[in-house]
């Protein structure tokens, strides 16, 4: 049964992550810092970005070199070329380019705009990746969190995509560990009795989203604790939440 009350909490006053560090240890000393006190059940929206830099995933762009196909795109999309390498490097397929914006399907299965490459929050000259495999470091974290707080908690790894057909920006999940990422309510009956036929929400998508409002983009606040939500099956992935190439229309 779904609590009637949902409560997200940011957590203000990490430091900034560098290669190495122990995030499990920063969110703990930051929880110490509120009247939370973690339960069962709670979970924790990472922002994969303090992710990437404990994994070492931050890429000094002077080390690399350019091949003569990102310099080309280089040129027609009016990006750094070494930019635009890091963006192939981490490309399985190209969806779409124009307009200065590469649409392409990463290694994990994400489809998203540069790769999930970014330059933002990170030091000048630098650019950040994404986690290798975010589920894995999804999984690590909540092994972590479950030993320091003594109670089983969820994880999600979120970051920020585009939406075709729609305006604006919206947190989603690339790692999932404890929780159900998907909720499946086909099956079930309407209110006017009728079977659903096609109700699967994806709710760690849903959940990333909602923490993103307490997090925000300028804010310094990595992580937030969600309370009160009924996510069913402790084991799951965020690459449930990728549509097999079959049921995908648009590919």
């Amino acid at each position: 049964m779904q609590s009637a009350e949902i409560q997200i909490v940011p957590l203000p006053g990490l430091p900034e992550i560098a290669a190495g560090d122990d995030i499990a240890m920063a969110i703990c000393q930051a929880i110490e810092a509120t009247t939370v006190k973690p339960i069962a059940g709670d979970l924790f929206v990472v922002a994969h970005k303090i992710i990437s830099k404990a994994e070492g995933r931050i890429v000094d762009l002077d080390s690399v070199n350019p091949s003569t196909t990102a310099r080309n795109w280089a040129v027609e999309s009016g990006k750094d070329p070494r930019l635009v390498e890091l963006i192939l490097s981490e490309t399985r397929r190209v969806v779409r380019k124009g307009r200065g914006i590469l649409i392409v399907e990463t290694h994990h299965g994400l489809v998203c705009a540069n790769a999930g490459v970014d330059v933002s929050n990170c030091p000048l000259g630098t650019a950040l990746l994404l986690p290798r495999a975010p589920d894995n470091s999804a999984r690590r974290l909540k092994h972590a969190l479950d030993a320091a707080f003594g109670v089983p908690i969820g994880v999600i790894i979120s970051d920020t995509f585009g939406r075709p057909w729609r305006e604006g920006l919206v947190n989603v999940a690339i790692g999932v560990a404890g929780i159900g990422p998907l909720k499946d309510y086909r099956g079930q009956r309407d209110v006017f009795g009728r079977t659903l036929q096609a109700s699967v929400l994806a709710v760690a998508d849903e959940l990333a989203s909602a923490a993103e409002l307490v997090m925000g983009k300028a804010e310094r606040i990595p992580v937030a604790m969600i309370r009160g939500c009924d996510v069913g099956a402790t084991g799951g992935a965020a690459s449930e939440l990728i549509r097999p190439p079959e049921r995908d229309l648009f590919r």
